[in-house]
């Protein structure tokens, strides 16, 4: 079962003269998981800075201001909306007791009624990948989204070279279940994704982390 296939995670709310939406951590003893706030902006800002030739293959083109605090603190504002909203749940992940940002993973185009699901989307830091820590991530949000936001269905989408992406939805238990055309614009280009899902029935394999410096 899921509960039984990983380890307890506690969620709590903090910061309460923070953003008026409840502020939902999630925290394993190795790994935090938190919803932005604008303090996080000086780490945010380098570590993106940090990582912008490994990362900008595989997302939209980013906006000439996108590394500004102008345009951060539009970005938390709109995240704030969308968490009040019932509409995406965007997280920062965190090492080191929550000192240390090395990523970002976000359940987003939230569907409730009969779908009940929701679209995982997620990016890592440049001297952070390869390590399972995004696995982990992935695995911690994902129980979240089922335990928590009681969706019954998680889906993914990456590029068919993603070689990196690929192994890590089928190492967390994503199955693959089709190919999409020109499914989003990534670089500057339409391009076609390959698409997974987890359901909340199904198995999420453990994780192989290592939090090293």
């Amino acid at each position: 079962m899921l509960i039984q296939r990983l380890a307890p995670l506690r969620l709590f709310g903090v910061d309460p003269g923070g953003p008026r939406w409840p502020m939902l951590v999630v925290n394993d003893g190795m790994m935090t998981i938190r919803p932005p706030v604008l303090d996080d902006y000086g780490a945010w800002t380098a570590l993106r800075e940090d990582s912008r030739s490994f990362l900008t293959p595989w997302e939209p083109i980013w906006p000439g201001d996108d590394l500004t605090k102008s345009s951060f603190r539009r970005r938390i504002k709109r995240y704030s909306a969308e968490i009040e909203r019932d509409e995406a749940y965007p997280f920062f992940i965190f090492l080191d007791e929550g000192r240390r940002l090395v990523g970002g993973v976000t359940l987003g185009n939230i569907r409730r009624g009969a779908a009940q699901s929701g679209t995982l989307g997620y990016w890592m830091g440049v001297h952070y990948a390869g390590r399972g820590l995004m696995g982990h991530a992935v695995r911690m949000v994902c129980r979240l989204g089922f335990l928590a936001l009681k969706l019954e269905r998680i889906e993914a989408a990456c590029l068919p070279d993603n070689d990196a992406s690929i192994r890590l939805l089928t190492r967390v238990g994503f199955s693959q279940e089709g190919h999409a055309r020109a499914y989003l614009n990534i670089a500057g280009q339409r391009r076609d994704h390959i698409c997974f899902a987890l359901l909340a029935g199904d198995e999420i394999r453990p994780s192989v982390a290592s939090p090293r410096s």
